[in-house]
């Protein structure tokens, strides 16, 4: 590959101000540009931002490294970290451009996120997803599509049969899904190898 690859970072639109999903995001994309990647988003605020930030801060970062698929129809929407900011007028329907990249991370998440994770497991993406950890005792929140999935299949269709193991990977730092990007994404990348019938 001659390009950097894109990561999709996606999840919750909002987050709670040091939230363990805000740190997480923004170690994340600090990381992720750190290794390499360039980042792909929705371009709004919450794990969007905390993303975006984070690969600002990465000391090999680049203009150009962190891109937003804004679900509306102007760019002033995108939240200040966005370099390349992609004003479609898709409403919801952005999710699917956004889940068409080389992975795709997500952060906690509703339904929105859960939308982005099925396209990403239709498309037969590497995915990775943050185990969103609570408190001994708390109540788990339903909406952390990404802990709910993390370590999981989304269907029990073999949609890749000559990767082992084929899953939604479960990740507790930013270090485990940059690891887990380095040893899994060129089988992944190689996208006519999971051509299997559906």
């Amino acid at each position: 590959m001659n390009r950097k690859p894109i990561i999709a970072v996606i999840g919750d639109g909002s987050l709670q101000k040091n939230s363990e999903k805000e740190i997480f995001a923004e170690q994340l994309g600090t990381a992720l540009v750190t290794a390499g990647y360039r980042i792909i988003c929705g371009g709004l605020g919450g794990v969007m931002e905390a993303a975006g930030r984070g690969a600002h801060a990465s000391p090999v970062y680049s203009d150009g490294d962190v891109i937003g698929v804004l679900p509306g129809c102007t760019p002033d929407a995108a939240n200040p970290y966005i370099d390349i900011p992609i004003a479609t007028g898709l409403d919801h329907a952005r999710n699917f451009i956004v889940a068409n990249s080389d992975a795709v991370i997500a952060v906690g998440g509703g339904s929105g996120t859960l939308s982005e994770l099925s396209y990403a497991w239709i498309m037969r993406r590497l995915i990775l997803a943050y185990r969103v950890p609570h408190p001994a005792g708390s109540p788990e929140i339903f909406a952390d599509w990404s802990a709910i999935v993390a370590d999981k299949k989304l269907d029990d269709k073999d949609r890749c049969p000559q990767i082992e193991g084929d899953r939604v990977y479960g990740v507790d730092t930013a270090e485990d899904a940059v690891n887990i990007l380095a040893e899994k994404l060129p089988l992944y990348i190689s996208r006519p190898a999971c051509a299997g019938k559906r």
